[in-house]
């Protein structure tokens, strides 16, 4: 039986329901199959104008569906509106994306003959999500699937089951009856949506993701997988500290953390001390509370797991010569808060400066020089995201060229994407081709090419 409970009251139960079972999943990918064989077939505009509707029956449930992801997962509520706000632009943006041209044409073998390549759909995609981004996650895998012709079965993480059931009832209104399936569960309903959708998309941690590659391309399916991140601000000198500071507080902190794409490496040219005393100040300065205060910027971690995890993480950097300059200790309240927490003083080999922990917590390193710095930013098995401050655009495109990893940022926050362009990491981040924006049509489809003679050529 699964359990969903708000991590800022954990004596609040949203939600209790049996995990399905792998018949369970078997007849969801069997209906999603089904009901997608008509999807398929039908006209492009169709389809777009099915998935402007599910926009629309989105964007009426934005007030519930904002306040749910409050209640359930802890998001800050500023946060929450804008990943509900972004699920419906989502859902708008592929609804345009159908109507891309479906293939092209190449020089036939005669004047007459034709030779082209179209696009199909790969069947059903099975999508396995985290809690953190309950909305904006399962649609920017859903609505390229769905645009392009898929069934679609989602699996979510059981912390944000109640979400991902209330977005389904959303959408439900307006899509094919059968399409779009959510199958509650952990490990072993994952493990089934594998051996039964025809792709996978993944998004989660680099242990679980490397199990999910391993089963799928066992299997000869296609698989996509996003995966952690530890990720490097790079801090020039003259890059503004007051600014600079700002932007990577919120980018470390906010929702306490929780996010991939979060900083968790401050990398300081120069002398650190007057930008780290910026950091220490931005840090203590953010808002920490109820995610359902507007004014929040720090809610809960959101489990007493992850809790423990960056107490300890902290605990860990003390014992081994780090300076705590913030934080280190756990929140006020009866949910699972924690302290926004600062160490320096660590080398860049050290615990903390290598493993992700998925909280509040980040290390000041220093670099003498920008080469130092580009080394130590690389010198990580993830590479998601980037960021370089500074107010010379040559010292920012040359130190954005040598970094490894699939996003940079110069002058902004590590955190945040856009729906519209590619997004994935390389080396431990990410396997296979990148999601978001026009790249996700290499995922969700396949190409065929025809060959067209005139008759008795």
């Amino acid at each position: 039986m699964l359990q969903s409970r708000s991590p800022q009251r954990p004596d609040d139960l949203l939600l209790e329901v049996e995990a399905t079972g792998a018949e369970g999943v078997a007849a969801a990918v069997a209906t999603a199959r089904a009901a997608g064989r008509d999807w398929a077939a039908a006209p492009a505009l169709e389809r777009s104008s099915v998935l402007t509707a599910a926009a629309e029956a989105l964007a009426g449930a934005a007030g519930e569906v904002t306040e749910l992801m409050v209640r359930e997962v802890g998001k800050p509520v500023s946060e929450a509106a804008a990943e509900t706000a972004r699920g419906v632009g989502i859902l708008r943006y592929y609804a345009q994306q159908t109507l891309d041209p479906d293939g092209e044409t190449y020089p036939g073998p005669g004047p007459a003959a034709l030779l082209l390549s179209r696009r199909r759909p790969r069947g059903v995609a099975g999508l396995i999500t985290p809690w953190n981004f309950p909305v904006a996650i399962p649609l920017w895998k859903a609505a390229p699937a769905l645009a392009y012709g898929n069934g679609v079965v989602l699996k979510p993480a059981s912390e944000a089951t109640a979400l991902a059931l209330r977005l389904a009832e959303a959408l439900s209104p307006a899509l094919p009856e059968g399409l779009f399936q959510v199958v509650p569960g952990g490990a072993t309903t994952g493990t089934a949506l594998i051996e039964h959708a025809d792709c996978v998309s993944f998004t989660g941690s680099v242990e679980v993701g490397r199990q999910v590659v391993m089963a799928a391309t066992g299997r000869g399916i296609p698989c996509q997988a996003e995966m952690g991140g530890l990720n490097a601000s790079i801090v020039l000198p003259d890059a503004d500290p007051g600014r600079a500071a700002a932007t990577i507080a919120g980018a470390a902190m906010g929702y306490a953390g929780q996010k991939c794409t979060a900083t968790s490496r401050v990398i300081v040219v120069g002398d650190p001390a007057p930008f780290t005393e910026a950091l220490v100040a931005a840090v203590e300065g953010l808002p920490v509370g109820d995610p359902a205060e507007q004014r929040t910027v720090v809610g809960p971690v959101i489990n007493e797991p992850a809790r423990a995890a960056v107490l300890e993480a902290a605990g860990q950097a003390a014992a081994a010569g780090g300076r705590t300059l913030t934080g280190g200790r756990a929140g006020d309240g009866a949910g699972w808060f924690v302290a926004p927490t600062l160490v320096d003083r660590l080398p860049p080999d050290a615990r903390l400066a290598q493993e992700e922990v998925f909280g509040p917590i980040a290390v000041v390193l220093p670099a003498a020089d920008e080469d130092e710095a580009v080394a130590v930013a690389n010198g990580v098995r993830y590479g998601l995201v980037g960021a370089v401050f500074t107010r010379d655009l040559d010292r920012a495109l040359t130190v954005a060229a040598r970094l490894d990893t699939g996003l940079i940022r110069v002058n902004a926050p590590t955190s945040g994407v856009d729906y519209l362009a590619p997004f994935g990491g390389e080396k431990d981040s990410s396997f296979g081709p990148r999601e978001q924006g026009k790249a996700a049509r290499e995922f969700y489809t396949s190409t065929r090419t025809i060959t067209v003679l005139p008759e008795g050529s």
